[in-house]
């Protein structure tokens, strides 16, 4: 029997602890030490999530004040590190599964990112403060920027090796053979995706207040000593974790190595007929009825009469593995449609905070950025509501375990996505008409007279996206491909969401020059009441919405991997 539509792994792992190494004795745990180990791999992941949105959530803030840059460069600029900082774990996971071990490869990466953020630090420092984000009247020296920019893509380098391997880490203290420890993994990523949320709301609070009224520099040191203090708590609970080690005695290669040289000899043979055939890969395989029916990559289970002695096939699992991995494709483009728009509230939702009545109190104002915990807010309440109300009334309905397959759950997620860009358009629609009725468009340090809570509905919204799109992604990048690279698997999930970083930032680019820059009529100008984000978001809304019925119809035919349960 299945559960949560996965498939058949086709590599066994042992689990031992790492205090003893035991080959073949499977590591059974009770369900509270399970958790425990969860709990704490969680925590570290807190911690980090918490340097990221200490330095993320405010960037374009810093960028546009004492960096000097222009509203439409510094989103630009954003979403070029988030996406490229997005893409990067694709090669730290490929180091963690090929390597050094997802153990490892988390120390490794936890240096790299502390001695990122204490350069960030340090030319802080060095760099004077400027009022709320504007832009200052003079940048500073190209060395600072220099180093600035240095320190921020050494924290991507660092986020590279620690964000997939933490999360998979985790996951791998549940046994998926296990009936109810593959529940409990099902549960781990909705509590995993909460508490990292709880991580974020903490630093958009907390930090973001303290760059934004008393310093940067001090900004970015905190979430400095987080990562130290979270490295240090790590390395102290190794002897809790259950580590995936290769069965004793197995002789399988890379798993990189195996998926290529499925490709290699599949395309060396593309031609192959049944009458050139000498040997075929012997294990079980629904194709092997029919060398005619084979489909592409199935030719390298065959060897050619004419092949030198010793060649052999393909194994019939390493050709399986390759072909979930090419399934995956058509899922991640589609996915791209949610990444776009999800890259916008690090920009421009913040740039339209800063024109706008933020006081609170006589006297104090809440920072832009600051708004960005409804998100996590969003989240922390909607998730326990998601796993302990909603999925069993949808399994109830639909007989599936999980409730919602999870490509349904991504679906439901992109749906929303579509709906926040359309409220976005709508609300910026009022704020353009509020300035216009004041006679504040020529006047862009003027605050314009609407509430700053006329953006909590966007806010809230892109939350929920985020708890079906988002958690769905993370889970079913990370069952969906072979064993031994469900680092790689999570660094997918990643990945999609910096490319949909990348292009937004060129989309950006591409519309602020067709549209004259800040000399003509920008949507990005660095006026906002002059700018037109109402287009951009009316355009990212055709899109999702283009990008969903492209990915509806890309999910009815794809076939989950299954899971042979012991």
């Amino acid at each position: 029997m299945t559960t949560c539509g996965e498939t058949s792994l086709l590599k066994e792992e042992e689990y031992v602890t790492d205090a003893v190494d035991h080959r073949g004795i499977s590591a059974r745990r009770s369900n509270t030490g399970r958790w425990r180990a969860a709990w704490f791999i969680i925590g570290v992941e807190v911690a980090e999530r918490f340097a990221y949105y200490g330095i993320a959530s405010n960037l374009i803030s810093y960028l546009t004040g004492p960096l000097g840059q222009s509203t439409a460069a510094a989103a630009a600029n954003v979403n070029a590190w988030s996406g490229i900082a997005t893409l990067l774990p694709l090669l730290g996971a490929f180091v963690a599964d090929a390597f050094l071990g997802r153990y490892r490869t988390i120390i490794v990466a936890s240096l790299i990112y502390v001695l990122g953020l204490a350069f960030l630090t340090l030319s802080a420092f060095m760099i004077p403060n400027s009022d709320e984000g504007e832009v200052t009247s003079s940048s500073p020296s190209s060395l600072l920027n220099a180093l600035f920019f240095f320190s921020l893509y050494l924290v991507a380098i660092g986020q590279s090796g620690h964000k997939p391997c933490v999360q998979a880490f985790g996951a791998d203290q549940f046994d998926e053979k296990d009936p109810q420890e593959k529940s409990d993994r099902s549960s781990f990523f909705n509590w995993w995706y909460l508490s990292m949320s709880a991580g974020i709301c903490l630093a958009i609070l907390v930090v973001v207040y303290i760059q934004q009224e008393f310093s940067w520099a001090f900004g970015f040191g905190i979430p400095c000593v987080f990562m130290v203090i979270s490295l240090v708590l790590f390395v102290l609970g190794r002897i809790s974790y259950r580590y995936s080690k290769k069965r004793h005695g197995d002789e399988e290669t890379n798993p990189f190595t195996r998926i290529a040289r499925v490709f290699f000899v599949a395309f060396k043979n593309p031609r192959l007929s049944s009458s050139e055939l000498c040997r075929v890969e012997l294990e079980a395989n629904p194709s092997q009825d029919s060398p005619k029916k084979l489909r592409f990559l199935n030719k390298s289970l065959l060897v050619p009469n004419d092949s030198a002695e010793g060649e052999s096939a393909c194994k019939s699992k390493d050709v399986e593995d390759a072909t979930a991995l090419i399934r995956l494709i058509p899922v991640w483009l589609t996915t791209l449609a949610y990444a776009i728009p999800y890259a916008q509230y690090l920009t421009f939702f913040t740039k339209q905070g800063v024109t706008m009545e933020r006081t609170i109190f006589p006297g104090v104002k809440i920072p832009p950025a600051s708004l960005q915990v409804l998100i996590g807010i969003s989240i922390v309440i909607f998730v326990p509501i998601y796993d302990r109300v909603l999925v069993p009334i949808a399994r109830s309905i639909t007989k599936d375990p999980c409730g919602l397959t999870m490509l349904r759950r991504i679906g439901v997620g992109m749906v929303l996505s579509a709906l926040t860009m359309v409220i976005a358009a709508l609300v910026e629609s009022k704020r353009l008409e509020t300035a216009k009725e004041h006679g504040l468009i020529d006047q862009p340090q003027a605050t314009v007279p609407m509430s700053i809570w006329w953006l909590i509905p966007q806010y809230l919204l892109l939350g929920l996206a985020d708890v079906h799109t988002l958690v769905g992604m993370q889970e079913f990048f990370y069952s969906q491909v072979p064993t031994e690279l469900r680092s790689i698997g999570l660094a997918l999930y990643l990945s999609a969401l910096g490319v949909g970083s990348l292009l937004s930032s060129l989309l950006i680019s591409v519309i602020d020059l067709a549209t004259g820059g800040d000399a003509g009529n920008s949507w990005f100008n660095s006026n906002l009441n002059k700018a037109h984000l109402d287009y951009f978001y009316w355009l990212l809304a055709v899109l999702s919405a283009v990008g969903f019925l492209t990915f509806w119809f890309i999910s009815r035919s794809y076939i989950y991997r299954q899971v042979d349960q012991v």
